[in-house]
Formats: structure tokens, C-alpha cells, sequence
């Protein structure tokens, strides 16, 4: 069955992982790949040097205006015929920024554009084009749980505050800080969580969605934002955890993001895989009235942008 997959975040770290997987292993899958710059171009000559099918459209994903573009000139391509059904969105970008004070071009505190509100505005201009069954996979993390064991201390626990605050710059202490860059980052996580609670909801019956968490997988471009000593820990040091029960590594988390997103690995809709099998997220996680408020706040900051 002939089938479109549109994936962020395939550029480097368990996204270069699993796009490959995901080319090699589903013939019929045609891989659109959304990244900035001419990294997609690359990216397609380098996943489709066998002949496999993948392109790509440029976006910046700080940008919602950029993000709606990219979306219109998918739908533009679905109308035409130039792609096959659509049935599978990957949102796998994320960023971490070392304050929670960097703002993109939208107002909007960066962390949570990219990680959330990004997300939610290809789901939401693609949702009419999604052919049942349809599956949307979105990369959490474990850093949404809090705890030594989830993060090792190197990440604050989430913060939630009002939606509308977190979407704005300064929404936690200390806010020019590392450790407020880093609870913007666990705490969007947990944002990613609620929504794929609230998508189960709201979409139409036949498109899955599932939350993923990786792991602690050093080693990725995550910390690419951070400071000197932290980028160097990340990619020599902290490595050495994947031989632990500590760490993930990256062709591991990249083998099982494929997996649930060309469906071999089953994670029923609304379901968090953590790693390799299907798990219970934080009891934090599990609050309709907060993924309620969250679904009307992110409508209201998008709607400019879902037209």
C-alpha cells in the first residue's frame, strides 16, 4: 500500500537512524522530509541514492508562518497527485536552549514553538489529508518525568505553568539560565503528552497517534545550543552510558522510533512507548483539564497561522 510519511527532525541523531530505517525497510513508503536550508535536498540524494522515494520541503521550524508554508506546499503536492496517500506524520525536531529567554520571529518562546506548537500546526493544516489508517508519532522524552532515574539530575523536572506562559519567554525562575532552558525543555515534553491525549479525542477515527520517548541517548544535537563544557560531556563522555540501563543508543532509539512509526512495534492510539515497549507515562501526565486548556491555547496562538 502506497503511502506518504512526512517527518521532522531526520537530519541528524535517531531521526537520521530511523529515516533510513524507514526507506529501507517500507518500499512503498514515500519519505518527506521537512528541514531547513538545503539539508533536506541532501538528505533526499543521500536516503534515496537506491532508488528509494524521498524529497523534501524547506522549513525553518521557529517560524509558524514557515511551518504553514510548508504545510501548503504538502497539501499542493497530496491535491496534485505528485505524492501517494497521506499516512504518517513524524514530529521528531526538538530543541534546548541554554535560557528560556530566546524568542522567534512568531513572540513566542523558542523551546516551546519548535517542541509544541510547531507539531500541533502540521497536525492540525494535514489533518484533512490523512488516509485512515493513519498514524502521528511525536518524540517525548523522559526528562517530562522528573526524576534522578529519568534524567540522571541533569535536567529539571517540568514546571507547569498556564499555557499561555509557557508559549511566552521568562516563564520559569531565573530565567537567563541553563536550568531554566533545560525545565522549558522537559516541561514542553510533558506539553507533548497532554496533546497526544487530546489528539485521541479530537481527530477523526483511523489516524493513531502515539507519544515515543527515546531515552537518555547522548550523543545527539541536542546540547548543540549549550554551553562548551556540556557539548563536550554529551559526545565524549556521556556516551559511555549506552553500555548502562541508564542510556539509549543512537541506533537503538533510531531502530525503535522506525518501528513505531511504520507500525511493526504496536502502541495502541494514545499510547507512550518508552523505548521499546509500550508504558505508563508520569501520573503528572495524565490531566484532562490541563490537556484541555492546553488544546485551547495552542488553537488560539495558531489559528493565524491555520488558514
Amino acid at each position: 500500500m502506497r503511502s506518504t510519511i512526512v517527518m521532522t527532525g531526520a537530519s541528524r541523531g535517531i531521526g537520521r537512524v530511523a529515516a533510513a530505517r524507514i526507506v529501507g525497510e517500507s518500499p512503498d513508503t514515500h519519505l518527506l522530509l521537512v528541514a531547513r536550508g538545503d539539508t533536506g535536498a541532501r538528505l533526499s540524494a543521500e536516503l534515496g541514492v537506491d532508488g528509494s522515494a524521498v524529497s523534501h520541503v524547506s522549513a525553518d521550524l521557529g517560524s509558524l508562518e514557515s511551518v504553514r508554508l510548508a504545510a501548503a506546499e504538502i497539501r499542493d503536492r497530496l491535491e496534485r497527485g505528485d505524492l501517494p496517500p497521506l499516512r504518517g506524520f513524524v514530529g521528531n525536531a526538538g530543541v534546548q536552549y541554554t535560557n528560556a529567554l530566546t524568542v522567534g520571529p512568531d513572540g513566542f518562546e523558542s523551546t516551546f514553538v519548535v517542541n509544541v506548537l510547531a507539531n500541533h500546526l502540521f497536525v492540525r493544516l494535514l489533518q484533512d489529508c490523512f488516509v485512515a489508517p493513519s498514524r502521528i508519532v511525536i518524540t517525548s522524552s523522559d526528562t517530562h518525568v522528573g526524576d534522578f532515574r529519568h534524567n540522571l539530575g541533569m535536567v529539571p523536572g517540568p514546571v507547569w505553568r498556564y499555557p499561555e506562559v509557557l508559549a511566552r519567554s521568562g516563564a520559569f525562575s531565573r530565567p537567563a539560565t541553563a536550568a531554566a532552558g533545560r525545565t522549558a525543555y522537559s516541561t514542553s515534553k510533558l506539553a507533548v503528552i497532554y496533546l497526544v491525549h487530546e489528539y485521541v479525542r479530537r481527530l477523526p477515527a483511523g489516524i493513531d497517534v502515539v507519544a515515543y520517548n527515546p531515552g537518555f541517548v547522548p550523543g545527539t544535537g541536542l546540547a548543540r545550543n549549550a554551553g562548551v563544557v556540556a557539548r563536550f560531556a554529551m559526545r565524549r563522555i556521556l556516551p559511555t552510558l549506552v553500555r548502562t540501563p541508564f542510556a539509549t543508543s543512537i541506533g537503538a532509539a533510531g531502530r525503535s522510533l522506525a518501528e513505531v512509526v511504520v507500525g511493526t512495534r504496536k502502541a495502541p492510539s494514545g499510547s507512550y512507548v518508552d523505548r521499546d515497549r509500550v508504558a505508563r507515562s508520569s501520573e503528572e501526565s495524565y490531566d484532562p483539564q490541563r490537556e484541555s486548556e492546553l488544546w485551547e491555547v495552542v488553537e488560539r496562538l495558531t489559528a493565524p497561522y491555520a488558514r
